[in-house]
């Protein structure tokens, strides 16, 4: 049995850090996106029939691309490469590039002509008619992305299935380009279309940059629908649960847009702002180290390494916790401030900074269950287990209706984002349970370490609490933009996070440890080399 370590492992955090910096720089720009968006259009109703437009595009994307080349394409195509048969892996990329491709502009051709019902009687039955009409509309004009966004998605799973993750780590970062130069460019003049062209636009780059790279590496796309194909079997099989488990996230988006437009205008775009500042520490944190490491387990479950999969994930928890639980407690804490100085600008009205404000609170709480969920997924994903994310993602589904039936009454689109928190928090639990039994005492090791980070972290949201409240004051726009707002946010920021990162030093968190033995490691080696 091979056991992956040293090197390897080094490798893995020389990844990570590589994707963690496009992801970062992806969330940024994808932060200056919705800036720009929330000043142009605030949260009135043509951003209401904006946001329920990309629901069904963005369904149809998540299942038949993300779900063929996630996680059923790469292990099956990297189990081909490490053997050293390039040949057939490539001629697999090509045959499930094709059928994924004619699914897909079959589905889209489909929804072409469903789209006026499936705004009206799923996504948004509640918005008001001429912005039903507006989405109807876009839902047909976005529904070119999934196509150049499925391409980008071909791209990302056949560079990552070689360990090449710079390339598809960026990708993204020309998708959110496009969208801004939309934003800057064409929605003065064309309103919510010109925000569509822009995603249109950028879905061309995301694609383009990926396949250039593919080009680069030898591979040449040759259209193939030879249902014998080696591998191809496996494949699907790995792919029927799967795109379950892909739409059930875009479900769940939809069941938000769903409940929200019921409750009026500027609940739909609320949500939706809050979600995005939601996203982006997960994506920074979960989606960066979730996608380096899946590889990596799916080479370990291959050579039957059951106890390093154990080990990789345990090494991939261990500081996501780190990070993400003073994540939540930074944007419970400060949710006003952040919506404050990132979105209250033009049509972004203080009515919209408190809607989204209120909506964050409610989301911050799911933060550590989302990322924890990214992560758990890909090592049943990496052990050829779809089935299980798949049926905890469908009792999730089930959950958040009921309990988003139950709570908007009282909370209004509070309990909205409540619900989906409190259920990702159920599939987490759900998952652990299972993986547990599946690896044999997973998780006993981290129990320790997550003590010590929750005492760090109470540290942190005292002080936080302390000053959330003079802090808000401070960065009211009401009282004039100045840049000492920003400085006063900066500040109060870095303070409760270095008191988070002393108190963590003074509690002996081992991830903390760990980063300063690295660092000591990195000077030592550098020192050496320079002698």
């Amino acid at each position: 049995m091979t056991s992956i370590d040293g090197d390897t492992t080094r490798g893995v955090a020389g990844n990570a850090a590589i994707v963690a910096a496009a992801f970062v720089l992806s969330r940024v720009l994808g932060l200056v996106r919705e800036m720009l968006i929330a000043a142009r259009f605030g949260t009135g109703p043509d951003y209401d029939a904006y946001v329920a437009a990309f629901r069904i595009p963005d369904l149809l994307f998540l299942v038949v691309m993300s779900g063929a080349f996630g996680s059923a394409f790469i292990p099956v195509f990297g189990g081909l490469l490490a053997r050293g048969d390039r040949a057939r892996a490539w001629r697999l990329a090509n045959t499930v590039l094709t059928l994924a491709l004619v699914v897909l502009a079959a589905a889209s051709l489909l929804t072409v002509l469903l789209a006026g019902w499936l705004i009206r009687a799923l996504v948004a039955p509640g918005l008001a008619p001429p912005q039903q009409e507006l989405a109807t509309d876009l839902t047909r004009l976005l529904l070119l992305s999934p196509l150049l966004l499925g391409l980008g998605a071909a791209g990302k799973g056949m560079l990552e299935a070689q360990h090449a993750f710079a390339v598809a780590a960026f990708a993204p970062v020309l998708y959110n380009l496009g969208i801004i130069l939309g934003a800057l460019f064409l929605a003065p003049a064309y309103g919510p279309f010109g925000l569509a062209i822009g995603v249109i636009g950028g879905a061309i780059g995301h694609a383009g940059i990926q396949f250039l790279d593919l080009l680069r590496r030898g591979w040449r796309f040759v259209p193939a629908l030879d249902l014998r194909t080696e591998g191809l079997d496996q494949v699907g099989r790995l792919m029927a649960p799967r795109i379950l488990g892909q739409a059930a996230f875009q479900i769940n988006m939809i069941v938000l847009t769903n409940f929200a437009s019921r409750l009026g205008e500027r609940h739909v775009s609320a949500l939706n702002y809050a979600f995005q500042l939601f996203m982006l520490p997960h994506g920074v944190l979960a989606l960066s180290l979730s996608t380096v490491i899946f590889p990596l387990m799916a080479r370990q479950f291959a050579v039957g390494d059951l106890p390093g999969v154990r080990r990789t994930l345990q090494q991939a928890l261990s500081p996501l916790l780190f990070l993400t639980i003073p994540a939540t407690l930074g944007l419970l804490l400060f949710r006003t401030s952040i919506v404050q100085v990132l979105f209250q600008f033009g049509a972004f009205s203080a009515t919209s900074t408190e809607l989204v404000a209120a909506a964050l609170g409610y989301f911050a709480p799911g933060l550590v269950a989302f990322a924890v969920v990214e992560a758990v997924t890909r090592a049943f994903y990496a052990m050829h287990d779809t089935l299980t994310p798949v049926l905890a993602a469908v009792v999730t589904i089930a959950a958040n209706i009921a309990l988003s039936w139950l709570l908007m009454p009282s909370l209004g689109h509070r309990g909205l984002a409540l619900s989906l928190s409190l259920t990702t928090t159920l599939e987490m639990a759900i998952l652990l349970l299972v993986l547990r039994r599946r690896l044999g005492g997973f998780g006993t090791g981290l129990l320790g370490s997550l003590a010590r980070v929750l005492a760090a972290g109470a540290l942190m949201a005292a002080a936080g609490w302390w000053l959330a409240g003079p802090l808000a004051i401070a960065t009211d726009p009401a009282t004039g933009r100045s840049v000492s707002q920003v400085l006063a946010f900066a500040y109060t920021l870095a303070a409760v996070a270095a008191c988070y990162f002393v108190a963590a030093y003074f509690l002996s968190v081992p991830e903390l440890q760990t980063l300063f033995r690295r660092i000591a490691s990195k000077r030592r080696s550098t020192a050496s080399n320079a002698d």
